[in-house]
Formats: C-alpha cells, sequence, structure tokens
C-alpha cells in the first residue's frame, strides 16, 4: 500500500549546510502556556495576542477509519478550540470545535493552524486525518477538513473552503484518498494551505471561491533504509515488517507537505514531513514558484513541521524529532537559515519534545507549541534569539526537527504519558460526555 500519511512528519537536519560554517547557540525559553490539547499553529492577531489551535482530544461521538485503514478507529467529538494569551493570561475563545482522534486522544484531527488578515480578520484550518469520503457518510455534516471564520464573540464561525472534499473529488496527486491539512498562509486575498494527506498545495480566495491544486509533491526512493523491528508494536500494522520479510535495499516513500511560508521573492516555500520508515536526513524544503513547480531549496532534514520568515528574510524551520520517530526520542530543533545559506540550531533537545509550530514575534522571539503530540500536556514555549557561535567540524550529525507521530509511537513511550492517564482517569475520559461539551470548566494547567 502506499503509505501517505496523514500526519506531519518533520525531516532531520543534517548539519552538512550546503553554505557557510553551521553554527549553534544555547538559546533559552520560557513556557508561557501549558496544559493544551493536541496544540497545533499559532499566529499572533492585530491586537497584539498570542492565539493558538488545539486540535483536542475527539469524542464519543461516530467513528472513521484511520487512513491505511489499519488500527483503531478515529471518533468524532467537539473538543477542537482556539486559545488566547493576553498579558500571560490563557483563556480558551472559540470552543466546540470539530475534533476527530484515536480512543486515547491522540492522533488528533481538528483545529491545525489560525492566521489572520490585512484586516484583522480570523481564519482557522480543520484537520481531518482519514479517507474524505467517510466523513460526511458517517459522522454527518462537521467541518473537519475545512478552513473556517470565525467569530470569538459570539463562539461561532462560517465554512469558508472544504479542502477534503477537494480532494476527494479531485485527487490531485492521483495516488490513495486522503486528506489533512496542516498549515496555511494568508497571501493577499488567497489562502495557501498544504494538505498532507493530498499531498497538495492548495489556493482558495478568502471568500472561498477557485479553489484549486498549486502542485503535488514528489516520492522518494531511499536507500538502504533503517526499518523498526519486526513486529513492533504498532497502530498502523502495515508500517512494521513481520517475522522473516526481506528488507528491500531501495524504498518508494511518500512524503507528505507539512507547513507553508511566503518569501520575500513572491513563492511559497513548504516544509516536508516524511514518511515511512522517516528516514532521517531525507526532508527537504520546497520552493514553489509563479510556475506551480516544486523545486528543492534546502535539504538534510528529519521530519519538519513548519516553517516561518522573520522580517529580514531568515527562514525558520520547526523539526518535530532529531531521530526516525520510531525510535521513541522525540527531542525537536528550531533551525534557522539564514539569507546567506547558513544554518543555526538555536535550540535542540533540553525540553523541545515534539513541536508542531512556530511563529515569530514583533519582539524578534520565537514562539513554538511543545508536546503538540500529547492531550492535556501542551505547552507555548518563548524562545530567545541568541548570539550563534561557530560548532567544530567534527559536529556533522544529524540535526532533527519533529513531525506529527502516529499513535503507535506515543504508546512507545508511554512512560511519558503517565500525567496524561491521570488527567483521562480524573476526567472520565471514557464515559463523561459532558466532558465534550464544556471546555470551559477544565483547567489549562496539567
Amino acid at each position: 500500500m502506499k503509505l501517505k500519511h496523514l500526519t506531519i512528519t518533520f525531516l532531520t537536519f543534517c548539519v552538512a549546510a550546503f553554505s557557510g560554517m553551521k553554527t549553534a547557540s544555547a538559546g533559552s525559553f520560557s513556557v508561557i502556556a501549558d496544559g493544551l490539547y493536541n496544540a497545533g499553529g499559532l499566529s499572533f492577531g492585530p491586537d497584539g495576542n498570542l492565539y493558538i489551535t488545539e486540535a483536542g482530544i475527539g469524542g464519543n461521538g461516530a467513528c472513521v477509519p484511520p487512513g491505511s485503514g489499519q488500527g483503531d478507529s478515529l471518533c468524532y467529538g467537539k473538543s477542537g478550540a482556539v486559545t488566547k494569551i493576553d498579558n500571560g493570561k490563557t483563556e480558551r475563545i472559540l470552543t466546540g470545535l470539530p475534533s476527530l482522534a484515536l480512543p486515547d486522544g491522540t492522533g488528533a484531527g481538528g483545529p491545525r493552524d489560525i492566521k489572520f488578515d490585512a484586516t484583522g480578520k480570523p481564519y482557522v484550518l480543520i484537520g481531518y486525518a482519514a479517507n474524505p469520503a467517510f466523513r460526511d457518510r458517517n459522522l454527518g455534516y462537521t467541518d473537519l477538513g475545512k478552513i473556517i471564520a470565525p467569530d470569538f464573540n459570539t463562539n461561532s464561525w462560517t465554512s469558508v473552503a472544504d479542502l477534503a472534499n477537494y480532494e476527494l473529488a479531485n485527487n490531485p496527486d492521483g495516488s490513495d484518498v486522503s486528506s489533512n491539512p496542516l498549515g496555511f498562509v494568508i497571501d493577499g486575498n488567497n489562502l495557501v494551505a498544504v494538505d498532507a494527506g493530498a499531498n497538495t498545495l492548495l489556493r482558495v480566495n478568502t471568500v472561498g471561491g477557485n479553489l484549486q491544486a498549486i502542485t503535488s509533491f514528489p516520492q522518494d526512493i531511499l536507500t538502504n533504509p533503517v526499518f523498526p523491528p519486526s513486529n513492533s508494536r504498532s497502530n498502523e500494522p502495515s508500517q512494521v515488517g513481520s517475522q522473516g520479510e526481506v528488507v528491500r535495499s531501495q524504498f518508494a516513500t511518500q512524503p507528505v507537505p507539512s507547513g507553508v511560508a511566503k518569501g520575500a521573492d513572491g513563492a511559497y516555500y513548504v516544509s516536508q514531513f516524511t514518511g515511512f520508515p522517516f528516514a532521517e536526513g531525507e526532508a527537504k524544503i520546497y520552493r514553489v514558484g509563479a510556475d506551480g513547480k516544486p523545486t528543492v531549496f534546502a535539504d538534510g532534514f528529519t521530519q519538519l513541521t513548519d516553517l516561518e520568515f522573520d522580517s529580514e528574510g531568515n527562514l525558520y524551520a520547526l523539526q518535530y524529532a532529531n531521530e526516525s520517530a520510531w525510535k521513541g526520542n522525540f527531542d525537536g530543533s528550531v533551525i534557522k537559515i539564514a539569507t546567506d545559506g547558513t544554518r543555526t540550531t538555536l535550540l535542540s533537545g533540553n525540553g523541545l519534545e515534539s513541536p508542531s509550530a512556530l511563529t515569530i514575534g514583533a519582539d524578534g522571539a520565537v514562539y513554538v507549541t511543545n508536546r503538540s503530540d500529547r492531550p492535556g500536556v501542551g505547552q507555548v514555549l518563548r524562545i530567545e534569539n541568541t548570539q550563534s557561535v561557530p560548532e567544530p567540524d567534527s559536529i556533522l550529525g544529524a540535526l532533527a526537527i519533529g513531525a506529527f507521530g502516529v499513535g503507535w509511537l506515543h504508546k512507545k513511550k508511554a512512560a511519558n504519558f503517565r500525567q496524561r492517564e491521570s488527567w483521562r482517569s480524573s476526567q472520565e475520559f471514557q464515559t463523561n460526555p459532558a466532558f465534550f461539551k464544556d471546555w470551559d470548566s477544565l483547567s489549562l494547567k496539567p
């Protein structure tokens, strides 16, 4: 089966810099929000406050099969939210958004990104993470797989564009049909989004017209890839070898787009979450110009989840994990690519774990959603830019930028999720339907 992964996998950053000496800096950070539920994209609003999406934990509603057709089903609830940080105070200002997740609340599809246009109007992208043919059939009318325009004052929203249905109707890459929009950027009167499930970069205007694919992204052929041990525990059994299975020296894999940013040159820059087996150093950043053709801008990364330009034209890349995610080490990295190509690691590990998205503040700091794949323990970090120092040439290992992993990865890290399990018990996760209806009653602290 062709694997078109429904969650972001971000590329490992090979330190052999393509231009200039690699540098590193001992970035410091502070936690400015905690207790988030599958935290996603974040953006500063016109009021100067920081807004964060939470994909939620699904619910006890109807279910759909996962993208591969194997493993646990994803079940529906209204546990998605948008959260605002105002003068250090964290408040959910939009609740009841659609959410889809595995039984333990991981692997969530729901609110994934938020942006504000030039007039200050907000838009929110809602993920999905399954075959769109099952959405309306199994779940009824929901806004999963769409871009919406919310009204924070009335806790309501209107649908702008149905990205999941576009994949169902058109399937631009000609591969298996699935949809999981993960990130977008506003470019004038257009919303430009990446759909990881569809493996496509899409454009639609801000009133929902002229939805079309800009481009799709190619497969990779890995040489002598490293696979998980045979019969490893997995929510996606097709991704783990069986006893006696012959390991191929060449393996076709489908990386997917995970984030998009617009450069000063007018082109779109797209991060790549590598496909199974999440090979280290194989993720790329693509440049998509006016001709719509993707070309490699930078490579040597691992499991990238997001990109962002600062006002000086430097590009920041976020790495979900510095190693293949199935190894169980979710230390991530923030990597700065200067205009001359020099790469600087601002922060790697040391508390940065499975991050999903980043943005640059007016203060020059980098803001990152951290522990983004774990319900109830997600964070927002503020990373201060520091003076970079050259690293010895001998350090040419892989620095990784992370991505969302599939549910089985989190199960293998059960020791790290005791806090989540405690939360599930205390909130009567499986048995209390009211929990899904009243997010305001929940503390934002774990």
